[in-house]
């Protein structure tokens, strides 16, 4: 006897799957602009390359003689799939039925997935739209009974931050367990104006007489400020594409290492713009953002975090074809002067790179940490030293060119002093362990303030100082490994990529990342 009846039955449920919360709530979906969980699945990966896991899982309701007269299936789609032609597990929230909440064996399919993703050492992709596994008031009257907060899914969710690239997509209102998955990932991205990320929603937050709307409370412009989550994009396309970008320079595990792009820019490019880039009044200001795409690979730098931490830029990108982690300081926020949200970015940044073998570029502009005191308040040094911490953990190669400044203990952290890395200066570099307009006052207060004219006696004590703080004067003492000329810097660069692939090492890192 064929067993036709229940293959039959098999596309049924598929059938019913397919479905998903139904018309209406799908309706509803779409036109809040957003689309569906398995039309994101398609959209995200390669074509036709999902292979749908607890595909059957969900709530059925049966007639008297067993037979099946309705399904509500699980509100979370789940699978393997390629994406750039590479194996990624991918998760995604189905917002039409119950909004994402607690049902149909959603956390049993996420601790499954989380544990493929580790096992097969596969990316995780996560397409978060709803509390994402969190719990439902509506569960107490299902079970008859409240439960105590757990998190059994999170064991995993912590060593797949050590273990395998993680991207989470914020693509709807996403709250409590949603939002805590969204926050502990390698790459977070939400969608302006449809996405919002809180631990509890305004109607709970009303309780606290505060009555704003989902966007006032957990938009986009709150969370990619505070460093919640790395970016917004304006189309859940525009999303999928971040992460295709953010996979292509990663390994798809710490047990192996990031593959060398195809070579497609001149290792020996000299851009004569740059003889020019920083501008000789060392009050002035100038963009980094198109230096270091003129020094990394054409096109290939994907910046992340660019709204907050703001006096530093990070981002991927590629010199040679090889994948790298760039740091960069912004002189326009602070005065390149680092708080305590561009400490943390560069932490977590710096602890990136070490996850995943990603050799250091850090283009150098450091004032110092902040002061005054507000930033004594707010705890710079205790950000600060987690940043050093983070740099002397460090064991990829690394290379750090000072393009201007470097002063006080947040330059001191510029790269690794306890082992060789490569270190370059521009004629424009000037360093010491404070900035002369301020360290002048203290060094020779009793001078100046004892002078028959203490404006003239500063005045030539600063022009004396200054004399001897050309970056040559370094260099003659080797205080520097070498200065040099801006338009070599790509050469110099790519000799470093290439020296430096064959240092990576595979394996788990010595210090877990940490969200």
């Amino acid at each position: 006897m064929s067993w036709q009846p229940e293959v039959d039955e098999i596309a049924y449920r598929h059938a019913l799957a397919a479905k998903m919360g139904g018309d209406d709530k799908v309706a509803r979906h779409k036109a809040a602009g957003k689309l569906t969980v398995r039309e994101r699945i398609a959209a995200c990966t390669d074509t036709d390359s999902f292979t749908e896991l607890g595909s059957l899982t969900g709530s059925g309701q049966y007639d008297s003689l067993g037979r099946l007269v309705e399904f509500t299936p699980s509100n979370l789609v789940m699978g393997r799939a390629r994406i750039g032609g590479r194996p990624v597990v991918v998760v995604g929230d189905d917002f039409t039925v119950r909004g994402g909440a607690n049902d149909g064996a959603v956390g049993d399919k996420l601790i499954f997935a989380e544990k493929m993703a580790h096992d097969l050492r596969l990316p995780m992709v996560r397409l978060v739209d709803g509390t994402g596994g969190g719990g439902s008031v509506r569960n107490i009257e299902t079970k008859g009974y409240t439960s105590v907060p757990t998190m059994k899914v999170w064991s995993q969710v912590v060593q797949n931050l050590s273990t395998v690239p993680v991207v989470s997509l914020a693509l709807g209102s996403v709250a409590g367990m949603g939002a805590a998955r969204v926050a502990s990932s390698h790459y977070s991205v939400m969608v302006k104006g449809t996405a919002q990320l809180f631990n509890a929603g305004p109607p709970v937050v009303a309780r606290l007489g505060q009555n704003v709307t989902k966007e006032e409370l957990g938009g986009s412009q709150i969370h990619t400020r505070n460093g919640v989550v790395d970016d917004e994009v304006a189309s859940e396309e525009e999303a999928f594409e971040r992460v295709r970008r953010f996979l292509s320079y990663l390994p798809p595990s710490v047990y192996e290492l990031p593959a060398r792009g195809q070579v497609q820019d001149d290792a020996a490019r000299r851009d004569e713009w740059l003889l020019s880039a920083i501008p000789r009044d060392g009050r002035k200001v100038y963009k980094v953002r198109p230096i270091v795409e003129c020094l990394v690979d054409q096109g290939s730098f994907l910046e992340m975090g660019r709204h907050w931490g703001r006096a530093i830029v990070t981002g991927l990108a590629r010199i040679d074809g090889w994948p790298v982690a760039v740091v960069a300081s912004d002189p326009y926020f602070y005065g390149g002067g680092w708080d305590g949200p561009s400490a943390e970015k560069f932490t977590r940044f710096v602890d990136l790179a070490q996850t995943f073998h990603l050799p250091v570029l850090n283009l150098v502009d450091i004032a110092g940490f902040q002061i005054g005191v507000e930033a004594e308040k707010a705890g710079i040094m205790r950000y600060g030293a987690r940043a050093l911490a983070a740099v002397y953990q460090a064991t990829v190669p690394w290379c750090s060119i000072i393009v201007r400044r470097a002063y006080g203990v947040a330059a001191a952290g510029h790269q690794h002093m306890g082992r060789f890395n490569f270190r370059y200066a521009w004629p424009s570099a000037n360093w010491g362990s404070l900035p002369i307009e301020g360290g002048l006052e203290v060094a020779y207060k009793a001078e100046i303030e004892g002078a028959d004219d203490p404006v003239q006696k500063r005045a030539e004590i600063e022009q004396r100082v200054r004399s001897l703080t050309s970056p040559f004067r370094t260099a003659e003492a080797f205080g520097i490994d070498e200065v040099i000329d801006p338009r070599d810097t790509r050469r110099l660069l790519c000799e470093f990529a290439n020296l430096a692939a064959p240092l990576r090492e595979t394996g788990a890192p010595r210090f877990g990342m940490r969200p």
